[in-house]
């Protein structure tokens, strides 16, 4: 396969990180002040919000890296290698964990929604817990069957 043939989809990765490093550094901390406005005698919120919305983009970053790591593998004709299959793996994992930071802060996103009558704070942490488990279904879907394609491939190789 000639190089660059995913070129599209590596710039397409990193199209998708610059949006939500902007986020990390502009909204997340206005969004700790707002729970911290909220809720003036709990300030431990925002420490709260700002650990949890933080340490969800640690694993996005990490789930990225390693989509970037497996165009990179297509490229070098590794697709259908152990490594592609890690690299799913660590991306299903990377998916269940943000899902799982957001099922434990949902409490975080219930009292901001209380407090300031919108219920569409809930519902996009909800968007955020369910988009990241589809990925994961997604990765673990792609990571079996990727890993059968090179039993049935070495099984091949061993015939001939």
């Amino acid at each position: 396969m000639k190089l660059g043939t995913t070129l599209f989809l590596k710039m397409a990765v990193i199209l998708i990180g610059i949006p939500v490093l902007a986020l990390c550094i502009f909204v997340v901390p206005g969004i700790a002040n707002f729970a911290a406005e909220l809720y003036p005698d709990m300030a431990y919120l925002k420490s709260l919000v700002l650990i949890d919305l933080y340490a969800s983009a640690i694993p996005f970053y990490f789930a990225l890296y390693q989509a970037f790591k497996l165009l990179s593998y297509i490229d070098k004709n590794k697709a259908f290698s152990e490594l592609s299959v890690r690299a799913l793996k660590t991306i299903k994992n990377c998916a269940i964990t943000i899902s799982s930071l957001y099922v434990a802060g949902m409490p975080l996103f219930y009292l901001m929604a209380e407090r300031d009558d919108a219920p569409g704070i809930i519902l996009i942490g909800m968007v955020v817990i369910f988009a990241s488990m589809v990925i994961a279904v997604f990765a673990a879907v792609l990571q079996r069957l990727l890993q059968e394609a090179i039993d049935i491939k070495s099984e091949n190789d061993l015939i001939v």
